[in-house]
């Protein structure tokens, strides 16, 4: 592991130089590091045992070099393909025992690009997981739902229809987008620039979070930013204009009410967006 990071961070370096005609070591250490991440045995970002992510930005780096050194290429699917792209999709070729030993679920229209990891048990509707993803133990993708690029999805979690997990690519941003386990994810939510949605948390429909929106405890009116709390029932909402309150007022997220794991086991979704 000490090599590859060690390569992909000077070839980084070095960037410029890099071509689809690039062979050798650095091609080696990129295509190796990519197959790692597609087999879940390397990830963008991890947890640490005291709750904090640990982003490896080599790894993001060695994705962008991947586009880099590879060239357009027919990508084999069923109707409506073919595509033309740099990227395989993930299944390209898998037979019938492939997709037993991999233990996930694949509807049509489902697309998994190669470099992203889909652990067992995870169902997936109609939708995108884009390179670098990693989609944990029985979670649902839901129909028109995206995973970007090098989002982090935990064990158990919904991510409804056509809700958006950001990705950090395009633009390249620092840190992924990290949903943790037992999170639900409301129908057209989107979370995106390196939020943490915190375990057991609950968006509901529609609710926008990006680095810089204001996620505010009704309760209490502390104010988080990047970050929603555990066991959160987040809704959307809207503070009054601090000059004048007839005057536009603006988004903000708001925390509802903070359950406990036992709660949020036990108790549907409808009834903890219920007030």
């Amino acid at each position: 592991m000490d090599d590859l990071q060690r390569i992909v961070e000077a070839a980084w370096e070095d960037r410029e130089s890099l071509s689809t005609e690039t062979r050798g070591a650095v091609c080696d250490a990129v295509m190796e590091t990519i197959e790692r991440l597609d087999a879940g045995r390397l990830r963008v970002a991890e947890r640490g045992a005291n709750g904090q992510w640990i982003v490896h930005q080599w790894v993001k780096q060695a994705i962008l070099l991947f586009f880099r050194l590879t060239p357009n290429q027919i990508v084999e699917a069923d109707a409506p393909g073919p595509w033309w792209d740099k990227v395989p999709l993930k299944t390209t070729g898998w037979d019938a025992a492939r997709f037993q030993a991999a233990g996930f679920r694949s509807l049509p229209g489902s697309f998994v690009r190669k470099g992203a990891y889909v652990a067992k048990g995870v169902v997936l509707l109609p939708s995108i997981v884009n390179i670098g993803a990693y989609v944990d133990e029985g979670t649902m993708v839901d129909g028109w739902a995206t995973v970007g690029s090098c989002a982090q999805v935990g064990k158990h979690c919904h991510i409804s229809g056509g809700a958006g997990i950001g990705g950090v690519l395009e633009p390249l941003q620092a840190n992924p987008t990290i949903i943790e386990d037992n999170c639900f994810i409301g129908a057209r939510a989107e979370v995106a620039e390196g939020v943490i949605v915190r375990e057991g948390s609950v968006l509901s429909m529609g609710v926008y979070l990006t680095s810089t929106t204001p996620i505010i405890e009704r309760r209490t009116g502390r104010t988080f930013l990047g970050e929603v709390p555990p066991y959160s029932v987040v809704v959307s909402g809207s503070r009054p204009n601090p000059v004048d309150p007839g005057l536009p007022s603006t988004y903000c997220a708001v925390i509802m009410k903070t359950v406990d794991e036992r709660t949020r086991s036990k108790t549907s979704v409808n009834e903890l967006l219920r007030e």
